[in-house]
């Protein structure tokens, strides 16, 4: 698509990726009306504002009904494909694309490659670690896509760029057709947005939409068949290679982990012979296993665009884990306390309760569908105690019951906002020196929290709370 001007072009959303794809279009000569179901007080300030400095005509309260002569659909990444909406497009022979297509194709002639990273869980701190390589590289990136500045807005602005980390969404590469990265990774696969996908094998198809068209590295994890599944299936260009990562140690082609060092076995001359050390595990932040694995998938994109092993050292040490991921808040009476609110399914939580060894689990909250006797059975060994919060949280007991019945289990029903300062105290009671206490709850937040920082922040006022009563 060449030309802009003129098109008329309907946006579904009023949210960050909405506007700031509607602005873009626009910006281009396009005629954009943005719709959106909802019709709150602020909804109808960013519509007023939208109106008034930029002339795109917004549509509240009814997100159903396509505008008439609309050419082309541009989505929010959280839209059903099942939206009436999306109905209409399909009837009127329209195309319905996402914000991330939208940017790959306002693409310049000299755009800076992507190196894109999608996965059910690890995506933001690999995405980071990746652009925290690339800086120590001395490349001019970003990480974008479903973090940070909207990705349109990084195309089409001034800053200039050598490589961009991108994120990407299950919901993002659903709506992206067209993307063909440099290089791409899936870090992992489990069941998660079911009720978006419809199935684990459209979620794990949409995934996969990430290795298309890739030049130079597809990145998968040797300890996750499924990932490697989609790069068979991937059709992608002459002379791109298959990259695996393992916490094991690597074979040719692969980076993994010898005597507590990252290596690579993939981007070296006789990668049957030869091994080049990255960095320690100890460069890695926190140390955890799947953080470790997190470190490996960003050293390899970074690999295949040329980074010299130096820099992936050096990115890994400067690199800061965002909020609520595996966190130490504090040690009150030799128990360690952990932040985990980040751990939103199952897949999440096993991850991080492997990295500890006598374990108070505080869990619970919305399941999204999800089934958890295959975490209790894997984790039983390490957990000393339980203490269940949320909508959801009997699921997580009958699984207990069925896995691991001599765990003792505080049942707490209560979804006030003093919910966890109760399970806080809870845990303290069955915990002793040596134990973790450990906020991974396996469940989206929003039964009792606005979002899941807001459930990590709770824990770790409630734990402060309890260091403040000690001293």
């Amino acid at each position: 698509m060449t030309s802009w001007d003129g098109m008329s072009i309907t946006v579904a959303g009023l949210g960050v990726s909405g506007v700031s794809a509607a602005r873009a279009l626009a910006g281009l000569g396009a005629r954009v009306t943005v719709v959106d179901g909802g019709d709150s007080e602020a909804l109808r300030e960013r519509a007023a504002s939208l109106e008034t400095a930029e002339g795109i005509a917004v549509r509240l309260g009814d997100a159903d009904t396509l505008p008439e002569g609309t050419e082309l659909v541009v989505t929010s990444p959280g839209w059903k494909p099942t939206a009436p909406l999306f109905a209409a497009a399909a009837e009127a022979g329209v195309d319905v694309v996402g914000d991330v297509e939208i940017a790959w194709r306002l693409r310049g002639p000299d755009a800076a490659p992507w190196l894109a990273v999608t996965g059910t869980n690890g995506k933001t701190t690999t995405t980071r670690m990746l652009a925290s390589i690339l800086r120590a590289a001395g490349l001019r990136t970003a990480a974008v896509g479903n973090i940070g500045t909207p990705i349109v807005d990084v195309v089409l602005g001034e800053e200039e760029h050598d490589v961009l980390a991108v994120e990407l969404s299950s919901y993002q590469l659903h709506w992206t057709p067209s993307l063909r990265a440099h290089s791409a990774a899936v870090l992992n696969l489990a069941p998660d947005h079911l009720d978006w996908h419809g199935s684990m094998e459209a979620y794990a198809a949409d995934k996969g939409r990430i290795y298309e068209g890739n030049r130079v590295a597809c990145v998968y994890n040797a300890a996750d068949r499924a990932t490697e599944d989609l790069v068979r299936e991937a059709d992608v260009e002459e002379g791109c290679r298959a990259i695996g990562f393992t916490l094991g140690t690597p074979g040719p082609s692969q980076l993994g982990v010898v005597d507590g060092i990252l290596v690579d076995r993939a981007f070296v001359e006789n990668r049957h012979k030869n091994a080049q050390e990255l960095a320690e595990v100890a460069d890695v932040n926190p140390p955890a296993p799947h953080n470790i694995a997190n470190a490996l998938a960003a050293a390899a994109l970074a690999r295949a665009f040329g980074v010299p092993a130096t820099a992936v050292r050096d990115g890994l040490r400067a690199f800061t884990p965002d909020a609520h991921r595996i966190a130490h808040v504090a040690d009150v009476d030799g128990v360690a306390y952990v932040d985990d609110s980040k751990a939103t399914n199952p897949h999440a939580a096993e991850a991080s309760l492997a990295a500890y060894e006598s374990i108070v689990w505080i869990a619970g909250g919305l399941a999204k569908g999800a089934t958890f006797d295959e975490l209790v059975t894997r984790s039983a060994k390490r957990l000393k105690g339980v203490v269940l919060i949320g909508a959801d949280r009997g699921l997580i007991r009958e699984a207990l019951a069925r896995h691991a019945p001599e765990v003792p289990v505080v049942d707490l029903d209560r979804t006030d906002t003093g919910a966890m300062s109760a399970a806080v105290g809870e845990a303290r009671r069955l915990a002793g020196a040596g134990d973790t206490v450990l906020l991974a709850p396996a469940c989206a937040s929003m039964d009792m929290f606005v979002n899941y920082n807001q459930r990590g922040d709770a824990f770790a006022e409630a734990v402060r709370g309890l260091a403040a009563a000690g001293a």
